[in-house]
């Protein structure tokens, strides 16, 4: 499951880095990064699920 978890923020990163690049998406691909971002540092404070 953490992998799981790993491939899905490197996903969101190459699709936040593109909307950067080529100027598409615009604010939902920041949206979704950093919700991910917060579910990431919440897993990793909480402790309930090794990475």
């Amino acid at each position: 499951m953490g992998k799981m978890l790993w491939m899905v923020i490197v996903v969101l990163l190459v699709i936040w880095l593109l909307g950067l690049v080529l100027e598409i998406g615009g604010a939902l691909i920041h949206l979704i990064l950093l919700i991910a971002g917060i579910i990431l540092i919440v897993q990793l404070v909480t402790g309930k699920r090794k990475l």
